[in-house]
Formats: structure tokens, sequence, C-alpha cells
């Protein structure tokens, strides 16, 4: 902006003109909404206002469109949730925009390492490209009957791990039957992704492969389509996108005022081509079906940021899971959703980690912590490392890891999860992040306000948006937490450098900080006359005290027992569930798995057997492709919130699995205080490892007799980093055990309860 055009009265002509036209004055409105926040110095992050604007824009394209041409085939959200006999249904009247609320669910294909990632819809639905259109697949028998996965009733979907990772879907109507396989393969390097799709009609007919203007969020434009001479090639907004098996038998195009090429199937005309000012070309290519005779016909396409990777005899899946950690239980859903969760780390964890392949595909350092220890504590060290490596060039000059202004968290998770690579592979910290952490450690200590005064938040962090969920703006015990925990950490880290000075510092610092929290937390208490922690020193009990289990889960800044942190997962567990989940009443508006997992690690630690309830909460709440939503729709159970495929909710099912083997609670090895009875059935292996942990990896194995009623043996092998560290072996319902100097297995006595 040019240096007088700062004096301008902005504020003044902003107003002057809303008024002349009959619009509120956004600049009081601007300022009664920041009324119901702490004053703080970012009022949202510019990036999630981007991202909002954004997802609301095709909002309103949407609403433009869709409720206007109902006759179209529309993806499996629009169709349920335009639908007024379902639980989706969302009336319209005074709605601006039309967005995704009941069926945020999709399930990614990719190619270890590539950046591209094809989603797949709930009724197999395929969008290639990044916010791009869609391929559809339906039927349409001589009689004129059609099968349309977006309207079926039901339909069958899995993940296949055969040759990679596969999304198949399977829908059956009246003697059709249809079945999608897409993935992402490599051709000379290249990853390309594959739509397979096997039809069968028992009248005869024809197999559609429909091209679509929309994807899981709505309308994405598509201006001019071509078909090529040879009928085996579209062309889509002049690039050469997709490439079937064979040449399509009969072609149709059709435009905006048209109507959906649906309408067209049947039309005698054989269209080539079409333009659409509008931006919704609709197209379909039909090949022809035999009465009782299956069909296969292959749409390859090619995706738009394609690069070529090493060829390493299509093992490239085998290579990114090799030294991961293996888990071996008799329960198959356990198994399944940990093979599952596995896979869907490595897809998003090109270099970057990214919290999801569609909505959240960008990088955040709150969520990266947890993904990131995740993939630490599954083996997969390389990837974790390789994803460490990019924090330092996002660090400001002043020390501030910055994904998005005012998020005082950043930090202290930023230098915990550091610490955590450290320890779990028994290295220093390597020599590019030293300025990162000495920066990163006096970063927390310059932020922190001054501890002076009688106010509740004096000595915290600043008020700022913290974790978007947790509500308005306010001073985030959850901020002070990780800041906490961050400091430590640089302690351990300086220590490990042998900067001493740095260490005695953070040591310093942290001790301070925790004194203020300390001294916060105690007027709370008085406050509420109850022991617990609220979201922040001004709020009252509310769901958005979930933000303040960190002080137990992940970062252990207080013992397992503690009375604070106890009181506010038994207030959750009795104010903020729904069907055994978490509910997050705040922004997500929906029962949220990982959130669930963190009460369930909280409860886990303190020896309290309602994590296994918790556990099986979001075991059942999983896709039938193992995959969660950030948060689920209470009465559709699809998503409702965020990703589709949200990659933290994975992280977490991983650490939960994991803990429930072997976990770290201060200078102790615990081994299988989360494994369930149920597990331990006759002569049936129960294994785990090799699971890194701060002493150095470890596997765990439980094995029962015939009987499997009164005793158990447990056994484990440890690869130390330095000496072998302190065990104790608590499997629940059985008397635990510490082991002797050099003890590699016990044998455990049921208890009589």
């Amino acid at each position: 902006m040019m240096p007088w055009l700062e004096w301008l009265p902005w504020r003044f002509l902003i107003r002057r003109i809303a008024r002349a036209h009959g619009f509120l004055d956004p600049i009081a409105l601007l300022a009664r909404l920041h009324r119901f926040a702490q004053p703080s110095e970012v009022g949202e992050p510019v990036e999630l206002l981007r991202a909002g604007v954004v997802f609301h824009a095709r909002g309103l394209v949407n609403s433009r469109v869709i409720q206007h041409n109902l006759d179209w085939v529309w993806p499996y959200w629009i169709e349920r949730q335009f639908d007024p006999a379902d639980d989706a249904f969302v009336p319209r009247a005074f709605s601006i925009t039309h967005v995704n609320l009941s069926h945020r669910n999709w399930t990614a294909v990719g190619w270890p390492d590539s950046q591209d990632l094809p989603i797949v819809d709930p009724r197999g639905m395929l969008t290639p490209w990044f916010d791009g259109w869609s391929l559809d697949s339906w039927l349409l028998n001589d009689d004129g009957q059609r099968l349309l996965p977006s309207r079926a009733k039901s339909c069958n979907q899995v993940l296949d791990f055969q040759h990679g990772v596969a999304v198949i879907t399977q829908t059956q109507q009246g003697g059709m039957t249809l079945r999608n396989h897409a993935s992402v393969q490599l051709d000379a390097g290249t990853p390309v992704c594959r739509l397979k799709v096997d039809a069968r009609s028992d009248n005869g007919g024809w197999l559609v492969l429909a091209l679509r203007p929309c994807n899981p969020e709505g309308i994405s434009f598509i201006h001019k389509l071509a078909l090529s001479p040879r009928r085996r090639d579209w062309l889509i907004d002049d690039q050469h996108a997709l490439t079937f098996s064979a040449p399509a038998e009969r072609h149709h195009v059709s435009d905006y005022r048209a109507g959906d090429v649906a309408i067209h199937l049947q039309d005698r005309e054989d269209q080539t081509g079409g333009v659409c000012g509008v931006g919704m070309i609709t197209a379909a290519a039909l090949f022809r079906l035999e009465p009782g005779q299956s069909r296969e016909i292959e749409a390859e396409i090619v995706l738009p940021g394609a690069q070529r990777l090493p060829q390493n005899g299509g093992n490239a899946w085998d290579d990114a899971l090799q030294g991961s950690c293996q888990l071996q239980v008799p329960d198959e859903r356990v198994q399944s959703l940990y093979e599952t969760a596995l896979r869907t780390l490595v897809l998003h964890s090109p270099d970057d980690v990214y919290p999801g392949p569609y909505t959240y595909k960008r990088f955040w350092f709150r969520d990266a912590a947890f993904i990131i220890h995740a993939l630490l504590c599954a083996g997969l060290t390389s990837r974790a490392e390789r994803a460490l490596d990019r924090f330092p060039p996002r660090q400001t000059r002043r020390g501030y890891f910055h994904s998005q202004e005012g998020e005082w968290d950043s930090n202290g998770q930023a230098l915990w999860i550091m610490q955590r690579f450290c320890a779990l592979t028994g290295q220093p910290p390597k020599p590019a992040w030293r300025q990162a952490i000495e920066r990163g450690a006096r970063w927390i200590a310059w932020k922190r306000l001054p501890d002076e005064g009688d106010s509740p938040h004096a000595g915290l962090l600043p008020a700022g948006f913290s974790a978007e969920h947790l509500g308005p703006n306010d001073y985030y015990y959850w901020d002070d937490f990780w800041s906490i925990a961050g400091l430590h950490s640089a302690a351990v880290l300086g220590g490990l450098l042998g900067n001493e000075a740095l260490q005695a510092e953070c040591l310093h610092e942290a001790e301070a900080f925790q004194q203020v929290v300390d001294r916060s937390l105690a007027r709370d208490a008085a406050r509420l006359d109850r022991t617990a922690i609220p979201a922040s020193p001004y709020r009252r009990m509310d769901a958005g005290a979930i933000g303040s289990l960190a002080v137990g889960y992940p970062v252990q800044l207080c013992p397992p027992d503690d009375p604070r942190l106890l009181g506010t997962v038994g207030f959750l567990l009795h104010n903020c569930s729904f069907d055994g989940g978490f509910f997050q009443d705040m922004i997500h508006a929906g029962i949220n798995p990982y959130l669930t997992l963190h009460m369930a690690q909280v409860l886990l630690r303190a020896g309290d057997p309602r994590y296994l309830e918790l556990m099986d909460t979001v075991a059942a709440l999983a896709t039938s492709t193992g995959q969660w939503p950030e948060a689920i729709h209470p009465r559709t159970h699809g998503g409702c919130m965020g990703d589709g495929q949200h990659v933290w909710a994975a992280a977490e099912w991983v650490l939960m699995v994991r803990n429930c083997f072997v976990r770290e609670e201060a200078e102790r090895l615990i081994i299988g205080s989360g494994i369930p009875a149920r597990w331990l059935q006759p002569e049936t292996p129960v294994s785990f490892g090799p699971a890194p942990t701060s002493f150095g990896p470890v596997s765990v194995s439980v094995s029962t007799g015939m009987d499997a009623s009164e005793r158990i043996s447990v056994s484990w092998q440890g690869n130390w980093h330095t000496q072998a560290p302190a065990i104790e072996v608590r499997v629940p319902g059985y008397h635990p055990l510490i082991a002797g100097p050099g003890q590699t297995s016990v044998e455990l006595e049921k208890t009589n309860s």
C-alpha cells in the first residue's frame, strides 16, 4: 500500500458506503463479534479465513446450482442431504451456502512419496485431481432401468492392500452389478490413477463412465470436453486427462442448459464434444454389455502433479512399511484399523505431513506433532525425520514456529516432537536443528505475558485462536501446557547439544511457567467449586476443556492420578459424550474420534478400564474402508466436519494401540496395561513390535495355555539405548509384577475380581 493511502479514513468510508446501500455497518458488527472473545493480537488466522472463504464460495455456487437441478445425478452426500426422508436432510430456507455437512467421507488412494492423492467417495465416485472434477460409473440396462450408486439403498466398499492401496466399491440392484476398483499405480516411474470397472446386467445394457463437474465438496467447473478421434481419450478443458481401455461405443455430452447427461443416455444422436460457458459440462462414455456377461473397462487418469519416482520392482509399499511395528491380535477390527492407519500415515507423509488428502491437505504444526509421533512410534523413523527437517525453515527470525498466526501452541509442539525423535531413536539433535531449538524455546519465554498484577492470566501466554475447536480467542491452558512441555524438551535437547546454559535457562523458565499455571488453576478450582481444568481461566467447564487433557496426554506434565486431570476427564465423560464418544459442541458439532482417544489415553494411564469402551467406540465409528472423518454426524454417522479422511485420527489409533502394549511412565516402561482380556484366547499369539520407546525398541508378546483362564506369560525383547529400564507388567485382570534385573518374561496370575 502506498504510504499516503494509510492516512485515508477507511473505516469512515466503509461505514458510509454500507449505510448508503442499506447494509449493516461491518465495522460495528466485527467489533461486537470480537467482544465474545478475549482481546488478542490476532482475531482469526488469515490462513483459516482464506480457507473459509474458498469453502463457502463453493457453497455459494452449490446453492445456485444444486437445488434447481435435482433431476441431475449428484454425489452421495447431495442425494442424502437433499432427501427429506433421510436423517441427513438439511433445510435450505435461509442458508446462503450449501456445503457437505452430513457425509464428509472419502478415502485416498496413492503411491508412497507421491504428492497426488485421488479420493473416492462412499459410493465409488473418483475425484482424481485435487479439488477437481470426478468420474462416476453407472449401469443402464436394455429395459431402461438404471443403477446409480449414489442413489442405491446400499453398497459394499472396502480397502484392499493386495497391490498397494485400492478402494473397491460394489453395488447391486435388480439384476445389475457394478464393481469399481480405484488405485494409483506406477507407470514407467510416474504415478497414474486407474479406475477399473467391472459390470454385469442380466438383461444386457450399457456400462456408463460419467464425467461429473462436482466432487465431495460440491461443484467443480468443466467448460470444455472433447472425445479423441479414436474414441478412447477425453480432453478436458484442453488437458489430456483420461484414457479408456476400449473405444466408447456410444458417447453423449450435455451442457448446463440441456441438463445432466444422465437425461440423455438413450438419445440416438452421438456427440463427441461440447462447450459450456457456465462450466457444467457432463459427458458419458457407454460400453455395451451382453446379457449375463461381465465386462471390464479401465480408465487411466494422468495426475496433474505426477512426478517420476524411483522404480523398485513394484515393492514401493513394502519399502515404505519396512521396519514398521507389527501387530498381531485376534480382534480383526483392531488389526485391520491398525494396518489401514499405517498406510494412511505413509500416504500423507510425502515430505511434509498432511492431516488429510483434500480439505486439510496443508501443514499445521499441531497436527504434525501427533502424526510424526505416530510415525516414530510405529517405527517409520525416516519419514518422521524427513518431516522434522522441514520445521526450521518455517520458523520466523524471532523464533516462532509459524503455520497459522495467533496459535501459540506450535513452539511447544515443535520442540516436544523434536525431543521425542531423539528419545525414540537414541540420536542427538541434528546440528541443523540447533538454532531452531534455541530460538523456539526463547520465543516461548518472550511471548509469555508479564507475571504481574492479580489477573487470572498473569504469566500465561496471550489470548489466541489456539486449537480451533476450543472456542473464541482466549488464554488457553492447552497453549500453556504445550509450551511448558516444549521448554522441558528444549532443556533435554540443550543438554544433548552440550549447551548447559540453554538447559538451565529452559528448566528455570519451565518451572516459573508451571508455577503461574498452577496458581491460575487453583483460582479456577475455587471459582468453579470443583477440581478440574477448564479451557481457560475465564471459562466455565465445557467441551473446550478437552484441550486441557494435554497436561496428561500426551505431554505427561502431571502424574496419572492427578485429581485435576481425572476431574476434567470425568466431567467430559459425563457432560460431553454422545453414543459413547466425545461430542464436541464447538465448531465440530459432532463425535470426534481423535479427541475421544485423548480421553482414552488419560484413562489408560490411570488404570481406568473405561479406556477400552472409548477405544471400542472409535473402532465402531470407522468407515468400511477404515477411516475416520474429523467429526462424525450423530445421526448419519457420516463426516460433518473437516477432512473426510482425517490423518490425526489415524495417528491416534496407532498411538492408542501402541500404548496398550508398551508406554513410558517417568523412568519406567509399562508393558501390557491396555491389553484386554478378549484378546487372550487359548493358544492364540498376541504381539506387538519392535516398538520404539525412549529406552530403546522393544517387542512384546503374550501367550496363553489351553485353558487361558488363570495364568498368562508375557515376554519382551529390548534393544536398549543404554541399560534396561525398570519394567512393570500390568495386564488388566492379572496381578501386576515388576521385572527383575535381566528378566525378559514373567507369568501373571489372574485376579479374583
